[in-house]
């Protein structure tokens, strides 16, 4: 698959870059792409939840009241998670939802999810992106010519730019990161993806390793 090469301009630099089938061409895997957002999302969660089980509450142990003879269910203890103020049973405890997943699972949704965008013509290759200072005006009218000011985007460059990320950064609906920054679900979440040149040369042989 054949894509033209933009400049930061929007004008057709008159090139084309050939985008690998290995890694752009495949048939996408959904359950593979499934599993690499959902452990994408559960490393995100902080998993620092917590609330008092009856153990836990300060509270007198002193019996409420007499085991009989009151017409109603014994009770011995002013913690009990049926009294109000009292512990709670079951509650959530402090956890790790982060879990395992196979490295080459992890690859094949990442080339999926680029298939994906290939196959719906929804990623865009520049022929440079670089800033010679933080300009967000510069971002917008980067993002204006190639008509995706009002789309979800998301960058990939070969290396970190510092320029490019403070130009970037105050923008909604936008995101930079590098090759090895890439991960399925930012690819899933963006409208349409936009690579560098010396981007597209890199990913083929990340993925193809």
């Amino acid at each position: 698959m054949e894509i033209t090469v933009l400049s930061r301009t929007g004008e057709d630099t008159g090139r084309k870059v050939k985008l690998a089938d290995s890694v752009f061409g495949i048939e996408p895997n959904d359950h593979a792409i499934y599993l690499d957002v959902k452990q994408y999302l559960a490393n995100q969660r902080q998993g620092t939840h917590k609330s008092k089980e009856r153990a836990e509450i300060t509270g007198s142990t002193k019996k409420i009241k007499k085991q009989k003879g009151t017409g109603t269910a014994r009770a011995g203890s002013i913690k009990s998670p049926i009294f109000k103020g009292g512990g709670r049973v079951f509650g959530p405890q402090p956890r790790n939802y982060g879990f395992k997943l196979n490295k080459k699972v992890k690859q094949l949704a990442r080339k999926s999810a680029l298939a994906y965008k290939a196959k719906d013509s929804a990623i865009t290759v520049l022929d440079g992106v670089s800033f010679d200072a933080p300009k967000t005006k510069e971002y917008l009218s980067m993002l204006n010519a190639l008509s995706l000011a009002d789309k979800k985007t998301l960058l990939v460059v070969d290396s970190a730019d510092k320029n490019l990320l403070l130009s970037s950064r105050n923008i909604k609906k936008t995101d930079v990161i590098t090759c090895d920054e890439l991960s399925t679900y930012k690819v899933i979440n963006a409208d349409t993806l936009i690579l560098s040149e010396s981007s597209v040369e890199q990913l083929e042989k990340l993925f193809n390793k």
